[in-house]
């Protein structure tokens, strides 16, 4: 059977694939996609040069925000700075957007 398009003015308006998106990612638990983005693009404006030097942002869901570091002494160090690293990204992105750290240590 062909396809044949809808007569205008009937089926689901067209929405912005910008919003579908969101929508997908709210129903896996995950953030909008301008949060997402703004975590990874300014990563290092948000957590400063040093920091960002060693660690890497990898996943952000439920509030919970994973970090990958190149070394334990940084896991550490991360930990230890936790809540002022949260303070920062609530500032920029929203408070409890990120809730929590999950530092792991990749080499």
């Amino acid at each position: 059977m062909p396809w044949t398009p809808l007569p205008t003015g009937e089926g689901p308006e067209p929405r912005r694939v910008g919003d579908s998106l969101d929508d997908m990612l709210a129903s896996m638990g995950a953030p909008a996609s301008d949060v997402v983005a703004t975590v990874f693009a300014r990563w290092e404006g948000l957590v400063g040069e040093r920091v960002a030097a060693h660690a890497t942002p990898v996943s952000l869901r439920g509030g919970r925000l994973v970090v990958a570091v190149d070394d334990p002494v940084w896991a550490s160090q991360l930990t230890w700075m936790e809540r002022d690293l949260l303070d920062r990204l609530g500032s920029e992105l929203g408070p409890d957007t990120v809730k929590s750290l999950e530092v792991r240590v990749r080499p």
